[in-house]
């Protein structure tokens, strides 16, 4: 019986410690369908960087992302990985800012691309 409680009791435990860890992920549509039911509970936030709206700011980049004819701004602390450009997709992990900014808050920038890889050309 002490046997079968501890593992009830362990496997509560995992549930709530692997709740608390996942990260729930949307395209931009989805995301400001479900505003209000996602407050700031962080969630990664898919689709394209909207070309021409990409900015340096101090601390990082700020930037617009576009996808199922809805647009979100996206304000990013850090550095963004080396192939993020205007049109790129990209996936932004973070949280919307608040009811005051609509922006969306990112601290992690995935960048999407193929699953090809072809080498470099190489002259012998």
């Amino acid at each position: 019986m002490v046997v079968c409680g501890a593992a009830i009791v362990a496997i509560v435990v995992l549930a709530v410690t692997l709740r608390e860890n996942v990260v729930y992920f949307r395209t931009v549509s989805e995301a400001v369908d479900d505003r209000g039911s996602l407050g700031t509970d962080r969630f990664r936030l898919a689709g394209a960087v909207v070309p021409g709206s990409v900015e340096e700011t101090p601390d990082g980049v700020r930037f617009e992302v576009t996808e199922g004819g809805e647009t979100v701004a996206v304000v990013h602390r850090g550095d963004p990985p080396d192939l993020f450009k205007g049109g790129a997709p990209v996936v932004c992990e973070g949280r919307f800012a608040g009811d005051a900014r609509p922006d969306f808050s990112s601290d992690r920038i995935l960048i999407k691309h193929g699953n090809e890889y072809r080498p470099p050309a190489v002259d012998t």
